[in-house]
């Protein structure tokens, strides 16, 4: 019984070490004749000039007037967000909602991704393929016991 306890317990650690290393990792990568641009959670990076724009500096300063389509990056890092939390709240997280946040969070990331298509260029989506891979191998278990109810 205490070896499963401890079982439980590294998983349980190993999925939330999972979920905070989404964090460093550039959720899309923009590839256009202007330059690179990689977006994480927290903002965006031009690698040439290694110009960083914060995630509050867009939502406040340069959003300004631009189509709410854009709004969906910092849409699905409040998702991803509220994830953490969930999954950082210990005994009390229901892994189902946890779970539910990310798929939210990929979902709206990937509406995200589909805007920049449109344009040309390359945009490969990392976020979207981490974050679903996270669901799948964390969570799916708790997401299908919940659907199928």
């Amino acid at each position: 019984m205490r070896l499963l306890s401890r079982s439980l317990s590294d998983l349980a650690t190993s999925r939330r070490l999972v979920l905070l290393s989404l964090f460093a990792l550039p959720w899309v990568v923009l590839v256009a004749p202007s330059g690179t641009t990689l977006i994480f959670p927290w903002g965006l990076v031009n690698p040439a000039s290694l110009h960083v724009t914060t995630l509050p500096e867009y939502l406040f300063v340069l959003t300004v007037g631009l189509p709410p389509q854009l709004l969906a990056w910092p849409l699905s890092v409040l998702f991803y967000l509220l994830a953490l939390v969930s999954a950082f709240s210990g005994r009390v997280e229901d892994r189902r909602v946890t779970g539910g946040l990310l798929v939210l969070a990929g979902v709206t990331q990937l509406n995200f991704v589909f805007r920049f298509v449109a344009y040309g260029g390359l945009v490969v989506p990392l976020g979207p393929i981490a974050v679903f891979a996270v669901v799948w191998w964390f969570h799916w278990p708790d997401l299908r016991g919940a659907l199928s109810r």
